[in-house]
């Protein structure tokens, strides 16, 4: 159901790094990208992830209860996306570790403040 997600950034330049990595975790290229948007995904593939400066001009901000929910293989996975995030920007929101009996994750909030988690059933 969910084509892809976009996220506003402030300097989408700047933030690129922190999803590059993240991506590169997951296995998954930039597949767009222009001077104010870059996505990653696989056109074939799940749902993607877009970044932009808002087509308004007004500044970008964060979506209070918004959050996009990066889908693990296992809990290492977890663990790595989460210290990815962390060293390449990010803010913890929330350590890995079991989330009640069958889902495990991580929370972290990019540079421009977006809130992130990667997860996985377990």
């Amino acid at each position: 159901m969910i084509g892809y997600v976009t996220l506003g950034s402030r300097d989408v330049q700047k933030a690129a790094p922190f999803y590059d990595a993240l991506a590169k975790e997951l296995d998954t290229p930039r597949m767009m990208e222009s001077d104010t948007f870059i996505a990653w995904g696989r056109p074939d593939g799940a749902a993607g992830i877009g970044l932009t400066l808002p087509f308004n001009g007004e500044p970008a901000t964060v979506g209070n209860g918004v959050m996009v929910a990066l889908a693990a293989r296992d809990a290492d996975q977890v663990r790595r996306l989460y210290e990815i995030a962390l060293a390449h920007g990010g803010k913890c929101e929330g350590p890995p570790g079991p989330r009640g009996e069958t889902f495990y994750a991580a929370y972290f909030r990019d540079p421009d403040g977006n809130k992130l988690n990667a997860f996985v059933m377990v």
